[in-house]
């Protein structure tokens, strides 16, 4: 870009005024490219922290960060609708190992790029690794051959996709601009968008396990997705549910696969089904394979129930080396009781998060080994009434933090003598 000047557009950021696309593609290829330093990126980043991005910016930075790697390539004309959908995280959230077989057995493909877990969130490629065996590491090509054969794959995200985004999200870390509307929306719908998707739903977590605590954050963050990911013509739904307490039952890896199994098998807790039909719902009607979002609920249910969803995971999990029953046995329990008699007003899903760390099921740093057969079994939800000594949490423990595990998994739950309303499961959605 001619007469580009990185310092003249970190003071325009600064200064609240809106970048141009010629302005956001040189800074960002020019930090890719090492021609611009760390600190007029760290300095554009905190300028963009404080004054935001409007829509355009955020397509514009997203389309950038797309740039930086390899992208997939469809066949169209005639074959299936490519779909994929992307959460924010929270404990127990198991849905994408189960939504991707079910929109398979639909007749839709799903090249699913995943996440490993870090901080209190777990990651949907640490879940699929407790399976013996279970390869996440795949070529775009292989993904592509993959989902034309079988509809779906789940896959760690390489070197050769949106490599920008891995350089930007570690100087955000350490530069304290996580925490941005802009910024997060640009990392996650680059990795989704570089799938070349036809349709795309969002899953925003909002409350005390969730990345965003309130859901009016949840909403500016669901907007700002949803506005971006049409500025690349991807139809887009975004639902806001709640994670005030962990989805499903159980929180770890092993255990969650589990837990998915039993849902892909027509049982499992009702809320993790709830939720996967609630996102299939809106990709089915999006893509034109349900009339509305009853009709799709009636064929979700139905390609589960049947069998054909579980037939599709099943696949999936040979055709990426894994065995199903091979499956660890999970760690010994033990009890974690109340201390007083009342309701369940409060579960502090961030406190449970640590917890699974502690027992070595989550990571603190990215080299941290992840122990598959520790994690959490929930036997009370909020609102529940409890006497003191009554169960609240069976933890699955491998000898590592077990200590730790335990008080931070009793200061998690908060008892009170009045019941608490009900939250509703999806709280929103935005169209």
């Amino acid at each position: 870009m001619s007469g580009f000047s990185p310092v003249r557009t970190i003071q325009r950021k600064r200064d609240g005024e809106t970048l141009s696309t010629d302005e956001i593609t040189a800074f960002i290829e020019g930090y890719t490219s090492g021609t611009i330093p760390d600190y007029q990126m760290a300095a554009l980043n905190m300028a963009v922290f404080f004054r935001g991005m409007d829509t355009r910016e955020t397509a514009d930075l997203t389309r950038v960060i797309i740039a930086s790697g390899e992208r997939f390539d469809w066949a169209r004309g005639g074959c299936p609708a490519v779909v994929d959908k992307h959460s924010t995280g929270g404990q127990g959230d198991k849905v994408s190992l189960i939504l991707a077989p079910v929109l398979a057995a639909c007749g839709l493909r799903v090249p699913s790029i995943a996440g490993r877990g870090l901080g209190p969130t777990g990651g949907t490629i640490d879940k699929l690794e407790a399976i013996p065996g279970f390869r996440t590491a795949l070529s775009i090509a292989e993904i592509e051959r993959q989902c034309d054969e079988i509809g779906c794959a789940i896959a760690s995200q390489s070197e050769e996709f949106c490599p920008a985004d891995k350089k930007l999200y570690a100087l955000r870390d350490v530069t304290a601009t996580v925490a941005s509307i802009p910024l997060i929306t640009a990392s996650i719908l680059s990795k989704k968008l570089a799938e070349d998707l036809d349709a795309l739903v969002l899953d925003v977590k909002w409350g005390s396990g969730a990345f965003m605590r309130s859901l009016e954050d949840a909403r500016e963050l669901a907007s700002s997705m949803a506005n971006a990911a049409r500025e690349f013509g991807v139809a887009t739904r975004a639902l806001i549910t709640d994670m005030n307490q962990p989805l499903g039952r159980v929180v770890g890896n092993a255990n969650e696969v589990r837990e998915s199994i039993e849902v892909l098998e027509g049982g499992g807790p009702d809320d993790v089904r709830e939720v996967t039909i609630a996102l299939g719902a809106e990709l089915l009607v999006a893509t034109k394979l349900a009339k509305d979002r009853e009709d799709a609920a009636e064929k979700l249910a139905g390609v589960i129930d049947s069998g054909d969803a579980y037939a599709k995971f099943e696949q999936m999990v040979n055709a990426q080396g894994g065995g199903l029953d091979e499956l660890p046995d999970l760690a010994p329990t033990t009890a974690i009781e109340a201390t007083k008699a009342g309701y369940v007003s409060a579960i502090d899903g961030e406190r449970l998060g640590y917890a699974v760390i502690a027992l070595g099921g989550g990571r603190r740093v990215v080299e941290d080994h992840v122990d598959p057969t520790v994690g959490l079994t929930m036997r009370v939800r909020l609102g529940d009434r409890v006497e003191c000594g009554d169960l609240l949490v069976e933890m699955h423990a491998g000898g590592k933090g077990a200590d730790e595990a335990r008080r931070v998994v009793s200061e998690a739950f908060s008892i009170e003598k009045e019941p608490v309303e009900a939250l509703s499961l999806v709280a929103y959605r935005h169209e």
